[in-house]
């Protein structure tokens, strides 16, 4: 299957989350089996060989694409969620987003000091998200080795601000 095939499956909705936001939605690859397969195959081949030793997952989509890349990698998964969603003590770390800010979290005993982290995410827009993730990583101890995305938003030039750590996107727009 290629790119193009899923790229085109995704779906664009308009005026979401809030009006003058075209938001992609990666649920028209999540219910076709082949589709989300291919995906998760794809993100696996761009970490196989960086000897991993968790995959961080951003609220909510990155959860479930990093649910399944950890166990593909047999390595261990951590959300990064926001905030009041983590029963034990946490780091947490304000960012922007391209409408509005809001709060990430993880857990403080999240990593072994130093332990190889791929953090994923269905999307790369302004960088924000992106950027407090991996600092919220290396406050937990974890080493980023690797950002992946499904999707980028090209214009938005979020790259710019994740640009000191090896990142993959398998979409642009």
């Amino acid at each position: 299957m290629q790119l193009e095939e899923i790229r085109s499956a995704i779906r664009d909705v308009p005026d979401f989350p809030q009006k003058g936001i075209l938001f992609k939605d990666i649920t028209t690859i999540l219910n076709q089996p082949e589709y989300f397969k291919n995906v998760i195959n794809l993100l696996y081949d761009k970490v196989c060989d960086n000897n991993v030793d968790y995959v961080a997952g951003i609220e909510s989509r990155g959860f479930i694409f990093g649910s399944v890349l950890a166990d593909r990698l047999n390595c261990g998964f951590v959300p990064i969620r926001k905030p009041g969603k983590l029963p034990a003590a946490v780091h947490q770390v304000e960012y922007q987003l391209e409408y509005g800010a809001d709060k990430l979290e993880i857990h403080r005993d999240a990593f072994p000091e130093g332990k190889n982290v791929v953090i994923i995410d269905d999307l790369l827009a302004t960088g924000g998200t992106a950027a407090a993730a991996a600092e919220l990583v290396e406050k937990a101890g974890g080493k980023v080795i690797k950002l992946l995305f499904i999707i980028e938003l090209a214009f938005l030039k979020g790259r710019q601000k994740i640009s000191k750590y090896d990142f993959h996107s398998l979409i642009e727009f």
